[in-house]
């Protein structure tokens, strides 16, 4: 197992937003020991010269080998956080994404491999589930009440 630490720069990354029945796609975090701590949406880091937008249809190519349809606009969020001891520093696009109609269907977790040859597990939460106590937390922190503000704030 990778023992992974956030970098010493500030990072731009994009993450996407795919929900199923009202539930959030979102990998497994885990500690050192191998235990659950959190989930985060799949994403990853802009490359230099690269759009948010690119970035965030590249890496559920890569990570999931399909071509998401990008929604909206995206929402910003500043994440400084602390992950086994170290400190990391984001700024991140996050945007709803479309998955091809067939993609993963009938499908209740979603198993790939990071660039570093990890193994992830994705699955879909109830955000409800998520940041309560015993459950697993929603990363980045305030993703959850940021969502739950724009649902709040979008038309019926």
């Amino acid at each position: 197992m990778t023992n992974w630490r956030p970098h010493a720069h500030i990072r731009v990354v994009a993450i996407g937003l795919h929900w199923r029945d009202g539930r959030l796609l979102a990998a497994e975090v885990r500690d050192d020991a191998g235990r659950i701590k959190g989930v985060r949406p799949l994403g990853g880091e802009i490359e230099f010269g690269e759009s948010w937008r690119a970035a965030l249809v590249r890496e559920f190519n890569e990570e999931l080998g399909i071509d998401v349809t990008l929604k909206g606009e995206p929402l910003m969020l500043e994440n400084i956080f602390v992950h086994e001891g170290a400190t990391g520093h984001e700024v991140m696009f996050i945007s709803e994404v479309e998955f091809p109609d067939a993609a993963f269907r009938g499908q209740d977790r979603i198993d790939f491999r990071e660039d570093n040859g990890e193994q992830i597990v994705a699955r879909w939460f109830d955000l409800a589930d998520l940041d309560a106590d015993g459950a697993p937390s929603l990363f980045p922190t305030g993703l959850k009440g940021l969502l739950l503000g724009a649902a709040k704030d979008s038309p019926a």
